[in-house]
């Protein structure tokens, strides 16, 4: 008997459901990893905005006579 039947017969309703990443948190593990994905992308985004605005503020700002550096 191959090692999938005998997990097949192990688990019993609860096999090829996907499990949970704790068991007290109702939160599947292929939902933890797509937060991390958009979490992921969202900081990234952020770190962009931040360096676009770096720019403009340090770069531009001054090129266009908005701020003083001194």
């Amino acid at each position: 008997m191959g090692d999938s039947k005998r997990r097949k017969e192990t688990l019993g309703d609860k096999y090829g459901q996907e499990e949970n990443v704790l068991p007290f948190i109702p939160i599947k593990k292929g939902q933890a990893a797509q937060f991390v994905k958009w979490s992921t992308f969202g900081a990234w985004l952020g770190i962009g905005g931040l360096v676009a605005y770096w720019v403009t503020i340090r770069l531009l700002g001054p090129a266009l006579g908005w701020w003083q550096v001194d």
